[in-house]
Parts: structure tokens; sequence; C-alpha cells
């Protein structure tokens, strides 16, 4: 009997997220969703990945996929192309609320302080009553979000939220630790310049 991942109301995009988990140690799950958004974006991944997908609209409003994944499969990282959420079509009232980290270190003068300040700010993020969007992680914040760092527990915390947690493959790539990503989605600069063109307000700490 397959895996079964409950990923009805959940926000984008945790539905991707908690399938290419599963994918990562079992050949057979079954996702549930409940609206079709989540639907689209689980199967395109799945499908992209190698996986065979079989789709049934259960009683109740909520979908049903069974996936199956091929021998031999490598279970990548989502891209941006495999995530449509509602987030990247909102407009007037209902535009992001984005905080863009641009650095490892918050502020500028000494790197020891800059470091306990970011790593002070990410955790209080977690406690807030108002919430971002989009988190944008560019330039040296990448190194935030991969293994080892000291805010990702605090960061996981935020994307278990649904906040999207956008990061730079290109810093990532330039600092050769995309290998290394624990938390977040590789993103591009049309994905990063988009975002925050439609952003009601922008935070930079």
């Amino acid at each position: 009997m397959a895996d079964i991942v409950d990923a009805r109301g959940l926000a984008c995009p945790q539905p991707v997220l908690l399938t290419k988990k599963a994918l990562e140690t079992k050949d057979s799950i079954t996702v549930l969703v409940d609206n079709t958004t989540a639907l689209e974006n689980v199967k395109r991944f799945a499908q992209n990945s190698g996986c065979t997908v079989e789709v049934k609209e259960e009683t109740g409003g909520f979908y049903r996929l069974d996936i199956v994944k091929d021998r031999g499969v490598h279970i990548k990282e989502p891209s941006p192309e495999e995530i449509s959420c509602d987030i990247n079509r909102t407009t007037g009232t209902d535009r992001p609320l984005v905080v863009m980290i641009t650095s490892d270190k918050m502020g500028i003068g000494d790197d020891e302080l800059g470091t306990v300040l970011m790593r002070s700010f990410i955790h209080t993020l977690t406690e807030m009553e108002t919430q971002p969007d989009v988190m944008i992680f560019y330039n040296s914040a990448v190194k935030l979000t991969i293994e080892g760092s000291d805010v990702l527990h605090d960061l996981k915390k935020i994307e278990e939220k649904g906040i999207k947690i956008l990061v730079c493959g290109t810093c990532l790539n330039f600092f050769n630790i995309k290998e290394k990503l624990r938390i977040g989605l590789v993103s591009n600069m049309y994905d990063i310049t988009e975002t925050l063109l439609k952003a009601k307000k922008i935070v930079k700490p």
C-alpha cells in the first residue's frame, strides 16, 4: 500500500515539497490535494521527475494523485517553472509582502555582530503576527539556506507556514554550494525580478 501524503489545506509550495520528501524514500505514494493549483504543481513535478501519475477526483472536493517512481529515478529539487503559486498572479491589495535578504549578515560594520543580528532577525520573524508572503535570498544570503546554517531550523518553521522561499540559483553556483541547499526553491533572476515588481511592500533588513 502506498504511503499517503495529505496536503489538503496547505499553501503553495508545501504540497510539492512534501511530495518530493516522500518520493526520496518511497517508490509509490498517494498525494491528496484540495485545489487545482496544487494538483497541477504536484502532477507536473512528479512527471518531470520521471514518475507515473494517475489522478482521480474524489467525492468531498479533493483530488487523489497516485504516483509511482520509475526505476533509477533521482528526485531533484523542484524548479520555479514547476511551481505556479497563486501569489505570482495576485494584484491590487492582494500583492505580496516580500522580505529581501541580500547578505548572511545584517547591517554594515562588525561582521560578527552582523551574523548575530541576522540570526536574531530570522528567529524573531517566526514569532511575529505579521508574516511575509515571500522571502528572497541572494548574494551571500544564500549561505543561510544550506546545510550547517545556524538559521536553518527557523527557516524551516517559516516555510511550514506556507511562506515561499526563493533562493538565487546563480548565487548558489557562484559559491559552489548548490548541492548543500536544504530549504527553499532554486530561483532565477526572472522570477526574483517579477516577484519584486509585484510586491506591495519590500522589507530589507
